[in-house]
């Protein structure tokens, strides 16, 4: 990050193991503020209200090196990197400019309980009547954090469990232990049991690939058991192959191609997916599976119909920047601004992302679009 100016970085509940008081950041932590622009983005006509529902990344680094995650490229996983975190205040001006949200997912590339004022985020959002919900991989739930947890207004908690037995999920989520993610998961219920609440409400969300595909009638006996509400099983999010991604990301398009399922046996896919749905059914357990057959579109859909995040949904990385959604997952792929510095309003409505938006309601859309899961309806 630049040299901006410095904000006071205090905590009055700190969880576990971070310091009270705190009136200086710790070294070499540097956070943002958002001083007035100093000049106007160009004028477009195309003027698009603000969405309803947005993303933003409270933390852009993970403790985790999952095996289909570009995190452990990005630059802030560089050893010795400070703290890639949204401040307190930089995520309050954000929601307050997004004014009228529904809903708000706070959570992106990185892994949201890293970040020690998290649950404050939360309880901002909720407290002007937003729908908050986050993705987390469950390995640093302590007793005090699902306490704060449940007394936060969050609403929604997907856990990521890719696996129904400790060696499938630990080869896929890299330094994680199984059986300490469980038992993460237990505090959560038993902290909302304890509360007398029904909120947050607790799902599981796998990535579905070769190696685990065979786990996923286990998986579904595995998060009814543990008290999950729903079971959500997507497909790897993006093939990487656009012609602009950065070098340093190249090495995913290998492990993408070894584990998609969009070439396994259709035979086995079928027999998987079938006892998943069968269990689900027997135990009363929602769930969702990705459809693995690539869709194209016809010639005269509606470009907003292929794909409508960039209208639909905000997604805003730690420090700002607007990416056009959460599967380009980090902003040297695609980003139109900073949201932080200019303000949400005009990076929203920029040229930039306009001119994104006309591309991918065409049957040219931007190449980083044409990899997409979300956008080959496989996800």
């Amino acid at each position: 990050m630049d040299d901006r100016s410095r904000e006071t970085f205090a905590d009055p509940h700190p969880l576990p193991g971070c310091a009270a008081g705190r009136t200086q950041p710790p070294a070499g932590y540097q956070v943002l503020r958002m001083p007035r622009r100093s000049s106007p983005r160009p004028f477009t006509s195309d003027h698009l209200e603000l969405p309803r529902h947005v993303q933003i990344e409270p933390v852009g680094q993970c403790n985790l090196r999952c095996a289909m995650c570009p995190i452990e490229f990005r630059p802030e996983s560089e050893p010795g990197h400070a703290p890639a975190h949204i401040t307190l205040g930089v995520f309050k001006r954000l929601v307050d400019q997004f004014g009228a949200v529904d809903e708000l997912h706070l959570q992106g590339l990185g892994e949201p309980l890293l970040h020690p004022r998290f649950f404050e985020l939360v309880a901002y959002a909720a407290g002007r009547g937003i729908k908050v919900s986050t993705n987390t991989n469950m390995t640093l739930m302590t007793e005090a954090r699902a306490a704060a947890c449940v007394r936060s207004g969050l609403h929604d908690l997907h856990v990521s469990l890719d696996g129904a037995s400790a060696p499938s999920f630990e080869s896929i989520r890299r330094r994680a232990s199984f059986d300490k993610v469980l038992r993460n998961l237990r505090r959560v219920i038993r902290a909302r049991r304890a509360a007398g609440r029904s909120l947050p409400h607790v799902h599981i969300v796998a990535v579905a690939m070769r190696r685990n595909l065979g786990e996923l009638p286990g998986l579904v006996r595995l998060a009814h058991a543990e008290g999950a509400e729903s079971l959500s099983v997507q497909h790897l999010c993006h093939d990487f192959g656009e012609s602009t991604l950065p070098q340093r990301y190249r090495s995913m398009r290998s492990f993408i191609e070894a584990e998609s399922l969009l070439d396994e046996d259709p035979a086995r896919i079928a027999a998987s997916f079938g006892e998943a749905r069968a269990e689900a059914q027997r135990l009363g357990l929602p769930l969702r599976l990705p459809d693995v057959m690539p869709h194209r579109h016809a010639e005269d859909l509606p470009g907003r119909k292929r794909c409508d995040a960039p209208w639909r949904s905000a997604y805003v990385s730690y420090d700002g920047k607007a990416m056009p959604c959460c599967m380009v997952a980090t902003p040297d792929r695609a980003s139109f601004g900073d949201m932080a510095l200019e303000g949400v309003e005009p990076v929203w409505n920029s040229a930039a992302f306009h001119d994104f938006r006309r591309a991918l309601a065409s049957d040219a859309p931007p190449d980083v679009c044409r990899g997409c899961a979300v956008y080959q309806g496989t996800f």
